[in-house]
């Protein structure tokens, strides 16, 4: 008499498989958590972060407070890095947001300035352009309270007294 398998493994017999071909399909990215990723204010930005930017879908990583864009990856985001301190290297805002930005060869970093856990994106600007990086991950970003702001060294400043 032959064995039938019960109701229960039936169904999650497909989904297994199901999910296997999924995950097989694009592998997860290996990305170095920031030394700060388990501060419970990154899970916020994480879970606000965009399911695709300049075409580039959302992809699995597998470290926390990290997410990566593209295959191969186009954008690399951490939560939690050490937030730059004052600066003279270029700060701009975008939508409220300040960033400062680190041109390489050929990747540039944008880490946000003036809010602690910091955040960083990586990315080519070749594949994405800066602007769109910024302008994406800005409401993620904003779940982090901003404490500090960019000052620009082209405009007059007022220094309070005391």
């Amino acid at each position: 008499m032959p064995r039938t398998s019960s109701p229960l493994l039936r169904v999650l017999m497909p989904l297994a498989t199901l999910t296997l071909l999924v995950t097989g399909c694009s592998p997860v990215v290996d990305v170095e958590p920031a030394a700060e990723a388990a501060n419970p204010v990154c899970a916020e930005v994480m879970v606000a972060l965009p399911d695709e930017v300049s075409a580039h879908e959302l992809r699995q990583t597998d470290s926390q407070a990290t997410a990566a864009w593209g295959e191969p990856s186009k954008l690399i985001v951490r939560c939690g890095v050490t937030p730059p301190g004052p600066t003279t290297d270029r700060c701009v805002t975008v939508n409220g947001i300040d960033w400062v930005l680190t041109e390489g060869d050929p990747a540039w970093t944008a880490t946000t300035y003036g809010r602690d856990p910091a955040v960083e994106a990586v990315f080519d600007p070749n594949e994405i352009p800066s602007s769109t990086v910024l302008v994406s991950l800005g409401g993620a970003v904003d779940a982090v309270p901003q404490t500090n702001k960019c000052l620009s060294v082209t405009k007059d400043q007022t220094i309070p007294d005391k």
